[in-house]
Protein backbone atom coordinates (compact mmCIF):
# COMPACT_ATOMS: atom_id res chain seq x y z
CA UNK A 1 0.00 0.00 0.00
CA UNK A 2 1.08 3.65 -0.60
CA UNK A 3 2.14 6.22 1.29
CA UNK A 4 -0.57 8.30 0.37
CA UNK A 5 -2.94 5.55 0.58
CA UNK A 6 -2.38 5.16 4.31
CA UNK A 7 -2.24 8.25 5.09
CA UNK A 8 -6.37 8.55 4.07
CA UNK A 9 -7.29 6.41 5.75
CA UNK A 10 -5.30 7.51 8.72
CA UNK A 11 -7.42 10.50 7.61
CA UNK A 12 -11.15 8.76 7.53
CA UNK A 13 -10.75 7.07 10.71
CA UNK A 14 -10.30 10.32 12.87
CA UNK A 15 -13.02 10.38 15.62
CA UNK A 16 -15.75 13.12 15.05
CA UNK A 17 -15.18 15.76 17.75
CA UNK A 18 -18.32 17.61 16.75
CA UNK A 19 -18.28 21.03 16.05
CA UNK A 20 -19.02 24.26 17.86
CA UNK A 21 -19.34 27.94 17.22
CA UNK A 22 -19.98 30.51 19.80
CA UNK A 23 -18.69 32.24 22.55
CA UNK A 24 -16.44 31.32 25.55
CA UNK A 25 -14.68 32.57 28.65
CA UNK A 26 -11.20 33.39 29.35
CA UNK A 27 -10.64 29.66 29.61
CA UNK A 28 -11.70 28.88 26.09
CA UNK A 29 -14.67 27.22 27.66
CA UNK A 30 -17.91 27.42 26.03
CA UNK A 31 -19.83 30.44 27.57
CA UNK A 32 -22.61 32.54 26.90
CA UNK A 33 -24.27 31.54 23.55
CA UNK A 34 -23.38 28.95 21.40
CA UNK A 35 -24.39 26.17 18.80
CA UNK A 36 -22.84 22.82 18.95
CA UNK A 37 -23.24 19.50 17.08
CA UNK A 38 -22.30 16.58 19.04
CA UNK A 39 -20.64 13.66 17.74
CA UNK A 40 -23.68 11.56 17.49
CA UNK A 41 -25.11 13.70 15.30
CA UNK A 42 -27.26 15.89 17.87
CA UNK A 43 -27.47 19.18 18.02
CA UNK A 44 -28.02 21.81 20.55
CA UNK A 45 -28.09 25.57 20.38
CA UNK A 46 -28.42 28.00 23.18
CA UNK A 47 -26.42 29.47 26.54
CA UNK A 48 -23.76 27.58 28.13
CA UNK A 49 -21.83 28.45 31.40
CA UNK A 50 -18.59 26.60 32.32
CA UNK A 51 -18.52 24.45 29.42
CA UNK A 52 -21.69 23.10 30.00
CA UNK A 53 -25.28 23.57 28.89
CA UNK A 54 -26.94 26.13 31.73
CA UNK A 55 -29.89 28.20 30.91
CA UNK A 56 -32.24 28.47 27.80
CA UNK A 57 -31.71 26.25 24.97
CA UNK A 58 -33.03 24.07 22.32
CA UNK A 59 -32.00 20.30 21.78
CA UNK A 60 -32.97 18.45 18.53
CA UNK A 61 -32.09 14.68 18.67
CA UNK A 62 -31.38 12.38 15.44
CA UNK A 63 -34.83 10.92 15.50
CA UNK A 64 -36.97 13.96 15.67
CA UNK A 65 -37.45 14.58 19.67
CA UNK A 66 -36.83 17.87 20.39
CA UNK A 67 -36.39 19.73 23.96
CA UNK A 68 -36.75 23.81 24.22
CA UNK A 69 -36.26 24.90 28.12
CA UNK A 70 -33.90 25.62 30.76
CA UNK A 71 -30.72 23.50 31.67
CA UNK A 72 -28.77 23.57 35.02
CA UNK A 73 -25.08 22.45 34.62
CA UNK A 74 -25.94 19.79 31.55
CA UNK A 75 -29.15 18.95 32.65
CA UNK A 76 -32.84 19.88 31.90
CA UNK A 77 -33.68 21.67 35.01
CA UNK A 78 -36.36 24.10 35.43
CA UNK A 79 -39.34 24.64 32.77
CA UNK A 80 -39.04 22.79 29.48
CA UNK A 81 -41.07 21.34 26.85
CA UNK A 82 -40.18 18.06 25.75
CA UNK A 83 -41.85 16.61 22.27
CA UNK A 84 -41.05 12.92 21.89
CA UNK A 85 -40.40 10.64 18.52
CA UNK A 86 -44.05 8.86 18.99
CA UNK A 87 -46.02 12.40 18.88
CA UNK A 88 -46.18 12.95 22.98
CA UNK A 89 -45.41 15.99 24.31
CA UNK A 90 -44.53 17.15 27.92
CA UNK A 91 -44.87 21.00 29.32
CA UNK A 92 -43.88 21.41 32.66
CA UNK A 93 -41.24 21.46 35.33
CA UNK A 94 -37.90 19.54 35.25
CA UNK A 95 -35.29 18.47 38.12
CA UNK A 96 -32.15 16.83 37.23
CA UNK A 97 -33.12 15.32 33.92
CA UNK A 98 -36.35 14.32 34.91
CA UNK A 99 -39.98 15.15 34.80
CA UNK A 100 -40.90 16.48 38.46
CA UNK A 101 -43.23 19.08 39.66
CA UNK A 102 -46.08 20.33 37.94
CA UNK A 103 -46.03 19.08 33.92
CA UNK A 104 -48.89 18.35 31.38
CA UNK A 105 -48.29 15.02 29.40
CA UNK A 106 -50.12 14.65 26.12
CA UNK A 107 -50.47 11.08 24.63
CA UNK A 108 -49.98 10.01 21.06
CA UNK A 109 -53.74 8.65 21.86
CA UNK A 110 -55.28 12.35 22.81
CA UNK A 111 -54.97 11.73 26.29
CA UNK A 112 -53.80 13.87 28.44
CA UNK A 113 -52.49 13.92 32.18
CA UNK A 114 -52.00 17.47 34.42
CA UNK A 115 -50.85 17.17 37.84
CA UNK A 116 -48.05 16.40 40.30
CA UNK A 117 -44.66 14.55 38.69
CA UNK A 118 -42.08 12.93 40.61
CA UNK A 119 -39.02 10.80 39.13
CA UNK A 120 -40.63 10.74 35.79
CA UNK A 121 -44.08 9.23 37.41
CA UNK A 122 -47.51 10.44 38.12
CA UNK A 123 -46.97 11.12 41.68
CA UNK A 124 -49.15 12.95 43.84
CA UNK A 125 -52.17 14.75 42.63
CA UNK A 126 -53.31 14.92 38.88
CA UNK A 127 -56.30 14.56 36.29
CA UNK A 128 -56.00 12.07 33.79
CA UNK A 129 -58.21 12.43 30.63
CA UNK A 130 -59.44 9.77 28.16
CA UNK A 131 -59.95 11.27 25.04
CA UNK A 132 -62.05 8.33 23.39
CA UNK A 133 -64.79 8.40 26.25
CA UNK A 134 -64.17 12.22 27.63
CA UNK A 135 -64.37 10.28 30.87
CA UNK A 136 -61.85 11.58 33.33
CA UNK A 137 -60.04 10.78 36.78
CA UNK A 138 -58.99 12.74 39.64
CA UNK A 139 -57.30 11.95 42.34
CA UNK A 140 -54.07 10.73 43.98
CA UNK A 141 -51.13 8.72 42.51
CA UNK A 142 -48.38 7.03 43.23
CA UNK A 143 -45.30 6.08 41.25
CA UNK A 144 -47.09 6.43 37.93
CA UNK A 145 -50.28 4.31 39.29
CA UNK A 146 -53.72 5.28 40.49
CA UNK A 147 -53.81 4.79 44.42
CA UNK A 148 -55.52 5.88 47.18
CA UNK A 149 -58.37 8.03 46.75
CA UNK A 150 -60.02 9.02 43.44
CA UNK A 151 -62.88 10.00 41.31
CA UNK A 152 -63.97 8.34 37.66
CA UNK A 153 -66.07 10.86 36.33
CA UNK A 154 -68.39 10.05 32.86
CA UNK A 155 -70.47 11.93 31.08
CA UNK A 156 -73.59 11.04 33.39
CA UNK A 157 -72.47 9.74 36.79
CA UNK A 158 -69.59 9.54 38.21
CA UNK A 159 -67.49 7.32 40.70
CA UNK A 160 -65.42 8.00 44.50
CA UNK A 161 -63.60 5.66 46.02
CA UNK A 162 -60.64 3.65 46.55
CA UNK A 163 -57.88 2.68 44.23
CA UNK A 164 -55.66 0.38 44.07
CA UNK A 165 -52.83 0.07 41.45
CA UNK A 166 -54.89 1.70 38.97
CA UNK A 167 -57.76 -0.78 39.68
CA UNK A 168 -61.29 -0.20 41.81
CA UNK A 169 -61.22 -1.98 45.63
CA UNK A 170 -62.87 -1.48 48.53
CA UNK A 171 -65.78 1.04 49.61
CA UNK A 172 -67.42 3.65 47.41
CA UNK A 173 -70.18 4.92 45.69
CA UNK A 174 -71.53 6.17 41.95
CA UNK A 175 -73.39 9.51 41.79
CA UNK A 176 -75.49 9.76 39.33
CA UNK A 177 -76.87 13.06 37.93
CA UNK A 178 -80.98 12.29 38.57
CA UNK A 179 -79.94 12.73 42.05
CA UNK A 180 -79.33 10.08 43.99
CA UNK A 181 -76.67 7.61 44.49
CA UNK A 182 -75.64 4.15 45.37
CA UNK A 183 -73.26 2.76 47.84
CA UNK A 184 -71.02 -0.69 47.86
CA UNK A 185 -67.73 -1.82 47.11
CA UNK A 186 -65.24 -3.18 44.99
CA UNK A 187 -64.31 -6.83 45.85
CA UNK A 188 -61.26 -8.66 44.29
CA UNK A 189 -62.77 -11.94 42.83
CA UNK A 190 -61.42 -15.44 42.36
CA UNK A 191 -60.52 -16.59 38.68
CA UNK A 192 -61.63 -20.03 37.58
CA UNK A 193 -58.63 -21.80 36.18
CA UNK A 194 -58.33 -25.13 34.14
CA UNK A 195 -56.41 -27.66 35.60
CA UNK A 196 -53.43 -27.39 33.30
CA UNK A 197 -53.13 -23.86 34.15
CA UNK A 198 -50.00 -22.88 35.97
CA UNK A 199 -50.28 -20.61 38.78
CA UNK A 200 -49.18 -17.07 38.13
CA UNK A 201 -49.88 -13.80 39.96
CA UNK A 202 -52.23 -11.46 37.92
CA UNK A 203 -50.40 -8.37 36.95
CA UNK A 204 -54.28 -6.41 37.82
CA UNK A 205 -56.46 -7.52 40.46
CA UNK A 206 -60.23 -8.62 39.11
CA UNK A 207 -62.98 -6.84 40.99
CA UNK A 208 -66.38 -6.89 41.08
CA UNK A 209 -68.79 -3.89 42.19
CA UNK A 210 -70.96 -5.60 45.23
CA UNK A 211 -73.59 -2.96 45.64
CA UNK A 212 -75.28 -1.98 49.33
CA UNK A 213 -78.14 0.57 49.26
CA UNK A 214 -79.29 4.26 47.45
CA UNK A 215 -79.47 6.60 49.22
CA UNK A 216 -79.67 10.70 48.49
CA UNK A 217 -76.63 13.13 47.19
CA UNK A 218 -74.04 13.30 50.12
CA UNK A 219 -70.91 15.36 49.78
CA UNK A 220 -67.68 14.93 50.30
CA UNK A 221 -64.63 15.06 48.71
CA UNK A 222 -62.23 11.95 48.02
CA UNK A 223 -59.45 13.52 47.53
CA UNK A 224 -58.88 15.24 50.91
CA UNK A 225 -56.11 13.22 51.73
CA UNK A 226 -52.10 13.60 52.96
CA UNK A 227 -49.56 13.77 50.14
CA UNK A 228 -48.52 9.88 49.41
CA UNK A 229 -44.82 8.79 50.35
CA UNK A 230 -42.43 9.36 47.91
CA UNK A 231 -41.76 6.61 45.15
CA UNK A 232 -38.82 3.92 45.53
CA UNK A 233 -36.61 5.12 42.90
CA UNK A 234 -34.11 2.33 41.55
CA UNK A 235 -31.84 2.38 38.76
CA UNK A 236 -32.67 5.31 36.35
CA UNK A 237 -32.94 3.29 33.24
CA UNK A 238 -35.73 5.42 31.52
CA UNK A 239 -33.71 8.90 31.92
CA UNK A 240 -32.21 10.28 29.45
CA UNK A 241 -28.69 9.91 30.50
CA UNK A 242 -26.77 13.48 30.45
CA UNK A 243 -23.57 14.16 28.25
CA UNK A 244 -20.76 16.41 27.75
CA UNK A 245 -20.22 17.54 24.57
CA UNK A 246 -16.76 17.63 24.34
CA UNK A 247 -16.45 13.86 24.35
CA UNK A 248 -15.64 12.03 21.05
CA UNK A 249 -18.01 9.06 21.52
CA UNK A 250 -20.42 11.02 23.92
CA UNK A 251 -23.59 13.37 23.27
CA UNK A 252 -26.93 12.69 24.78
CA UNK A 253 -28.40 9.34 24.23
CA UNK A 254 -32.12 8.91 22.11
CA UNK A 255 -34.39 9.33 25.40
CA UNK A 256 -36.72 6.52 26.33
CA UNK A 257 -38.87 7.67 29.00
CA UNK A 258 -41.89 8.53 27.02
CA UNK A 259 -45.11 7.89 29.46
CA UNK A 260 -47.47 4.73 28.11
CA UNK A 261 -51.17 5.72 28.12
CA UNK A 262 -53.40 4.36 30.90
CA UNK A 263 -56.13 2.04 30.48
CA UNK A 264 -59.67 3.20 31.84
CA UNK A 265 -60.18 0.93 34.69
CA UNK A 266 -62.11 -2.05 34.09
CA UNK A 267 -65.81 -1.78 35.04
CA UNK A 268 -68.56 -3.63 32.96
CA UNK A 269 -71.75 -1.40 31.64
CA UNK A 270 -73.61 -2.70 33.94
CA UNK A 271 -71.40 -1.65 36.80
CA UNK A 272 -70.73 1.68 35.41
CA UNK A 273 -74.29 2.48 36.14
CA UNK A 274 -74.10 1.29 39.72
CA UNK A 275 -75.27 -2.22 38.82
CA UNK A 276 -73.53 -5.54 40.72
CA UNK A 277 -74.00 -8.02 37.32
CA UNK A 278 -73.78 -7.54 34.64
CA UNK A 279 -77.64 -8.77 34.04
CA UNK A 280 -79.27 -6.18 31.71
CA UNK A 281 -82.53 -7.68 33.77
CA UNK A 282 -81.24 -6.38 36.81
CA UNK A 283 -80.24 -3.25 35.20
CA UNK A 284 -83.77 -3.00 34.68
CA UNK A 285 -84.29 -3.86 38.63
CA UNK A 286 -81.92 -0.99 39.36
CA UNK A 287 -83.50 1.57 37.45
CA UNK A 288 -87.10 0.72 39.00
CA UNK A 289 -85.31 1.04 42.34
CA UNK A 290 -83.96 4.45 41.63
CA UNK A 291 -87.66 5.21 40.67
CA UNK A 292 -89.17 4.82 43.46
CA UNK A 293 -85.85 6.70 45.72
CA UNK A 294 -87.05 9.33 43.87
CA UNK A 295 -90.64 9.55 44.52
CA UNK A 296 -89.62 8.42 48.30
CA UNK A 297 -87.57 11.70 48.44
CA UNK A 298 -90.46 13.79 46.58
CA UNK A 299 -93.40 12.30 49.45
CA UNK A 300 -90.66 13.24 52.06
Amino acid sequence: MSDIGSEEFEEEAEPDLGEYEGERNEAGERHGQGRARLPNGDTYEGQYEGGKRHGQGTYRFKNGARYIGEYQQNKKHGAGTFMYPDGSKYEGDWVDDQRQGQGVYYYPNGDTYSGDWLSHQRHGQGVYTYAETGSKYVGTWVNGKQEGSGELVHLNHRYQGKFVGNSLLGPGKYIFDIGCEQHGAYEQTEQEKDEDEEEEPLAVPVTRWKAENITGITYLSPTAEAMPPAPVVGEPGEAEAASSEPVPTGGAPVPADQEAELALPLVSEAEAVGVPSESLEEKAQLTSRISESEETFAEE
